[in-house]
């Protein structure tokens, strides 16, 4: 989990926040208008830096495994009166993230987020009623009508949309020559240099080939970081039973965080629909079922919680499981990760191999599409030399 994430936990738990040191990653030889760069994944961060430097008429290619775009960036406009991002949802910074990542002042962003009232929504934390700051809800902010998916689907992939390749599933990195190839499992590119915005469990599957390998640092780096599985579920249910968010102080760190909440806040809706997010271990009891016995169980719990109030509401309901994502394979990196295994992941090797998403920044926070944007135009900026 991102920063931001880090610090609601940290909270939550009772613990000190460590500060986080930040660095700079420069690169030796700015592109040119003549260099091509192939960027691997075309989630949030993919998405970001292949428009960013078509925005400087620099020639860019996106191969995407999967058969669509967005990565963990995932939303359903089917189960509710308004769009259900099954995968990133929350804005957890400022709304200026949004002018940064569109890089242009002419374009008028209608993309509209409403923050949480300290005033009228609260948590219950074990039962207790409690202000929502104690689960780090502060700038955090719901997408009204809409979702990161969307947010890109308007103002970002129009623009690159042509330069993406679906069902390109990289399988081999040769760097040891002037020209980088990358090789698919049906087809052969040649870049000048390329960015690797895969989740960084795919690296740890070991997936992709690299010539050479990877250096010691890097390779300890992809092979430590801590990576959690995870899941979201929406439930309608006929009536609203429940607050703006609900969280537990008895799972411990290691095992992960669970939390449910208000997933219809600042929608346009007459509908009432409960979200739950779970990544770590504290997923497994959901995301080792299916059907029946996955909404039996997501019903107890919520009838335990709620006074009874969940089963004789139920509707019907939708599950999305990360950790069985073919070519994504996991939520994301453990939130008490190391800042400094972050930044090694963050590292660019030999001026050729670059890496930005969600888990490759420089350390000052990750597990989050903002960070993954920023992480980014970070690399942007190196390889054209700003």
């Amino acid at each position: 989990m991102e920063r931001r994430e880090f610090i609601k936990m940290c909270t939550l738990l009772g613990i000190g926040v460590p500060m986080l040191q930040s660095c700079d990653f420069t690169t030796t030889t700015p592109l040119k208008k003549t260099d091509k760069v192939i960027i691997i994944g075309a989630g949030a961060a993919g998405l970001t830096a292949a428009y960013l430097l078509n925005q400087q008429e620099i020639k860019v290619e996106i191969l995407e495994a999967a058969p669509h775009y967005g990565g963990r960036m995932k939303r359903t406009t089917t189960f509710a009166d308004f769009p259900i991002p099954t995968g990133a949802e929350w804005l957890h910074t400022e709304r200026t993230i949004l002018n940064s990542i569109v890089n242009n002042q002419s374009v008028s962003i209608k993309t509209q987020t409403k923050p949480y009232n300290p005033k009228k929504n609260y948590a219950l934390i074990d039962g207790k009623k409690e202000p929502l700051k104690k689960l780090g809800f502060t700038i955090d902010q719901k997408f009204i009508n809409a979702t990161w998916y969307d947010f890109y689907e308007q103002y970002i992939v129009p623009r690159i949309k042509n330069n993406i390749h679906y069902k390109a599933i990289v399988t081999a990195i040769d760097y040891s020559r002037q020209k980088i190839i990358v090789k698919t499992t049906n087809k052969e590119f040649k870049a000048d240099r390329v960015i690797i915005t895969v989740p960084v469990k795919v690296l740890q599957t070991n997936t992709i080939k690299f010539t050479p390998e990877l250096p010691v640092e890097k390779a300890k780096a992809i092979k430590k970081v801590k990576v959690w599985g995870g899941c979201k579920a929406f439930i309608a249910f006929k009536e609203k039973f429940y607050p703006a968010a609900t969280g537990f102080t008895n799972i411990p760190e290691e095992q992960g965080h669970k939390l449910f909440y208000d997933a219809a806040y600042a929608q346009n809706t007459q509908q009432h629909i409960l979200g739950l997010f779970a990544v770590g271990p504290v997923s497994k009891p959901y995301t080792q079922k299916k059907g029946e016995p996955l909404i039996k169980h997501i019903l107890n719990e919520l009838d335990r919680v709620y006074n009874q109030k969940a089963t004789p509401n139920y509707q019907k309901h939708i599950f999305q499981n990360w950790t069985n994502e073919p070519f994504i394979k996991s939520a994301y990196v453990h939130y008490f990760e190391s800042w400094q295994t972050i930044r090694q992941l963050g590292k660019p090797v030999q001026d050729k191999i670059f890496f930005a998403g969600d888990a490759y920044t420089d350390g000052t926070e990750w597990s989050s599409v903002h960070a993954a944007a920023k992480a980014a135009k970070r690399v942007v900026a190196q390889l054209l030399g700003h």
